[in-house]
C-alpha cells in the first residue's frame, strides 16, 4: 500500500503541475473518444428521464402522501441548497472529459522550485578504509570502514528521499584520484544502484587507487558543481565519508587553501563524517587538520566513533541541509491527464460527502 505521506505528496505535485500548465500547450489524441462517452452518458440520462415521464402517475405503493401545505407557510430561502451537491458533481464532468481526451504536452521547458539542495556524496575508497568498524542497523557485508561509509551514504540518501526534499544528488568515489560515479540527478534509483555497486567487495577490490587524497575528492566535487553551472546558485553542499587519514595539502601544485577558498566563494559547505571505530575526536592525528578546514567552508566536522555517532551526524545534516533549488525541466510527450482526473475525483468525492454527510443537501424544502 502507498504510505499516506507519499500519497499526499503525489497529490500535491499533481495539482502543482496542473496549476502551472497552460491550456495552449496541450494536445489531445482522444478527443472523439471523450465526445462519444459524453454523448452516451447524456443519452442514457435523457432516456431515463423519458422513461420516468412515461410511467403512470397514479398513486401507488411507491408514492408518499403529504398533507396539504397552507399558502401562508413561507418557502425556505435555503431550499435551493439541496441542489448544491448535484452542481458540484456536474462541475467535475468537464474535468473528467478533458482527462479522457488524453491531454499531453509535446515539448515544454519549465522553471520550477523545490525544497532541497544540490548534494555531492563523496565516499573514500582507499586501502585505509579496510579498518574495522562494527555496525548493527547499517547492513554491511563486513565490518569494515568502507562498507560502513557506503551504507551510511545510502542511509543518508533515504533520509532525504523519505523527507519533503527534492534534491539533486551526485556520487563520487575517491582514493588517490577521484571519479564521478553518478553526476547530479533526481533519479534516486540510479544513485542507489550505483551505491550498491561500489559497495560490492568485488568492485572495491578492483578499485586500484588505494591511497587517500581527500583534496582530490573535494576538488572533483567542486569541478562537478562548476560543470553543472551550480556555483552561482544557493543550496549546494558536500557530504564526505572518510577515515580522514590523509595529510596531503596540495593537488598538482595547488594548495588546499585554494580549494577551500573556492568552496567558500561558491558557498559549498562540507559536512565531513570521519569514520574511526572507538576513536574520539583528536585520537586520529589528522583530525586537527581537517576539522578547521571543513568548518571554514561553513560545514561541520563529525568524529564518528560508532554507528550511533554516524546516524546522529546524518540526522543533524539532514536537519541543517534545508533550502530551495531552482530546476529547469524539459519534457517531451508527457501525459497531462492526472491533474484533470484528480480535480474531477475531488469534486465527485466532495459531492458525495455533501449529499451523505449533511442533511441540508438532501432535505425536501
Amino acid at each position: 500500500m502507498v504510505p499516506l505521506k507519499e500519497l499526499i505528496s503525489m497529490v500535491r505535485d499533481a495539482l502543482g503541475d496542473w496549476i502551472r500548465l497552460s491550456w495552449n500547450d496541450l494536445h489531445f489524441d482522444e478527443t472523439w473518444t471523450a465526445v462519444l462517452v459524453l454523448v452516451v452518458l447524456v443519452s442514457i440520462s435523457a432516456l431515463m428521464l423519458l422513461a420516468r415521464g412515461l410511467r403512470s402517475q397514479k398513486a401507488g405503493r411507491t408514492h408518499v402522501t403529504l398533507p396539504a401545505l397552507l399558502p401562508s407557510m413561507l418557502r425556505s430561502h435555503f431550499s435551493t441548497l439541496r441542489h448544491a451537491a448535484f452542481l458540484v458533481f456536474m462541475l467535475g464532468v468537464p474535468f473528467f472529459a478533458v482527462a479522457l481526451a488524453d491531454p499531453h504536452t509535446a515539448f515544454t521547458r519549465e522553471e520550477t522550485s523545490y525544497p532541497g539542495r544540490r548534494i555531492a556524496l563523496l565516499v573514500d575508497g582507499s586501502s585505509s578504509m579496510v579498518m574495522k568498524f562494527e555496525t548493527k542497523s547499517l547492513k554491511t557485508p563486513e565490518n569494515r570502514a568502507f562498507y560502513t561509509a557506503v551504507a551510511a551514504a545510502e542511509h543518508f540518501m533515504k533520509l532525504r528521499i523519505n523527507g519533503r526534499y527534492h534534491d539533486l544528488i551526485a556520487l563520487i568515489q575517491f582514493g588517490n584520484e577521484a571519479y564521478v560515479v553518478t553526476p547530479f540527478t533526481t533519479d534516486y534509483d540510479n544513485i542507489l544502484l550505483s551505491i550498491r555497486l561500489i559497495s560490492s567487495p568485488k568492485e572495491w577490490g578492483n578499485f586500484n587507487d588505494w591511497g587517500t587524497t581527500i583534496i582530490q575528492g573535494l576538488n572533483q566535487a567542486t569541478q562537478l558543481f562548476r560543470a553543472f553551472d551550480f556555483v552561482n546558485a544557493s543550496g549546494n553542499a558536500m557530504v564526505l565519508f572518510t577515515d580522514g587519514r590523509d595529510e596531503e595539502k596540495n593537488i598538482k601544485g595547488k594548495p588546499i587553501e585554494t580549494v577551500i577558498d573556492d568552496m567558500r566563494k561558491y558557498k559549498i559547505p562540507v559536512f565531513m563524517i570521519r569514520t574511526g571505530f572507538d576513536l574520539k575526536e583528536g585520537q586520529i592525528p589528522t583530525d586537527k587538520l581537517w576539522k578547521p578546514l571543513v568548518e571554514r567552508t561553513g560545514g561541520r566536522f563529525y568524529a564518528a566513533d560508532s554507528e550511533d555517532a554516524i546516524l546522529r551526524a546524518e540526522a543533524e545534516i539532514n536537519k541543517i541541509a534545508t533550502g530551495r533549488i531552482d530546476v529547469r525541466e524539459y519534457t517531451a510527450q508527457r501525459p497531462r491527464f492526472d491533474g484533470y482526473a484528480l480535480v474531477a475525483v475531488m469534486l465527485w468525492l466532495s459531492a458525495g460527502v455533501m449529499k451523505l454527510g449533511f442533511r441540508t443537501f438532501r432535505t425536501f424544502p
